[in-house]
C-alpha cells in the first residue's frame, strides 16, 4: 500500500485514481442501480398483471356460474389475450371449453382442450385430456377417444391412471367390447381409484353373468 507524507500528495494520489477509473465508477454505478430499478419495475409489473388477471378469473367464475356465455367467453378471450404467461390463461381456457360445450361448439371445445393438453403443466394437460375424451364419447368418437389415451405417455400421468382406466372401460362399453371394459374397470379399482359410477359400471357388467347361471333343481 502507498503512504503519503503530505495532504498534497494524497490529494494528488485520488486525481490520479479518479482520472485512471472514475469513467468505470460511474457507469459501474448507473448500471447497478439501473438494474435494481429494472428489477423493481418487473416484480411490481408481474404482480399487478397477476392481480389483474385474478380479478378477470374472479368475474368469469361468476359469468360461468350465472350461466352468462357470452360475457364468460369474452372474459376468457380477454384473459388468454392479455395474460397469456399466466396460469389463469390455461384454467380460462377450460372454462371457455366448457362455455363452448353448453353453446354447442363442440368442435371448438376440443381445439381448446387439445391446446392446454399440449402445454407444459403436467396436471392441467391429463385435465384437458380427460375431458377431451368425453366429448369424443358424446361424438361417438370411440376409437379416437382410444387412441389418444394410448398416445399419452404413461410417466406423465401416473396420477390419473384410474381416470383414464374408468375412461377406456367406458369407450370399451360403447364399443360393446364387454370383457375389456370389465378389465379396464377391474384395474381402475384395483389401483385404488374411486368414482361415484365405476363400482354400479362393474356390477352392471356382471349382472348378466349372475343371470346366465344355471338353475338349480329346486327351481326347475
Amino acid at each position: 500500500m502507498e503512504i503519503y507524507d503530505t495532504e498534497e500528495e494524497q490529494l494528488e494520489a485520488v486525481k490520479r485514481w479518479w482520472k485512471e477509473n472514475g469513467q468505470a465508477t460511474i457507469i459501474g454505478s448507473v448500471m447497478g442501480i439501473a438494474l435494481i430499478l429494472g428489477w423493481n419495475y418487473w416484480q411490481d409489473h408481474k404482480k399487478t398483471q397477476a392481480a389483474q388477471a385474478s380479478s378477470l378469473y374472479s368475474e368469469l367464475l361468476q359469468a360461468t356460474a350465472s350461466n352468462k356465455l357470452d360475457s364468460a367467453e369474452k372474459l376468457a378471450e380477454r384473459i388468454q389475450q392479455q395474460h397469456p404467461k399466466t396460469e389463469y390463461a390455461t384454467y380460462s381456457g377450460l372454462l371457455l371449453a366448457k362455455v363452448k360445450v353448453q353453446q354447442g361448439d363442440l368442435s371448438k371445445a376440443e381445439t381448446i382442450l387439445a391446446s392446454i393438453a399440449s402445454g407444459s403443466n403436467k396436471e392441467l394437460s391429463n385435465i384437458a385430456n380427460i375431458r377431451h375424451v368425453r366429448l369424443m364419447m358424446v361424438n361417438g368418437q370411440y376409437e379416437q377417444g382410444l387412441q389418444l389415451i394410448n398416445s399419452i405417455d404413461p410417466a406423465n400421468s401416473a396420477s390419473y391412471a384410474g381416470n383414464y382406466d374408468e375412461l377406456v372401460g367406458d369407450l370399451y362399453v360403447a364399443l360393446d367390447r364387454i370383457e375389456l371394459a370389465r378389465s379396464s374397470y377391474q384395474k381402475a379399482l384395483e389401483s385404488g381409484y374411486r368414482s361415484p359410477l365405476l363400482q354400479l359400471k362393474m356390477d352392471d357388467l356382471t349382472a348378466p353373468e349372475k343371470d346366465a347361471t344355471p338353475a338349480t333343481e329346486t327351481e326347475k
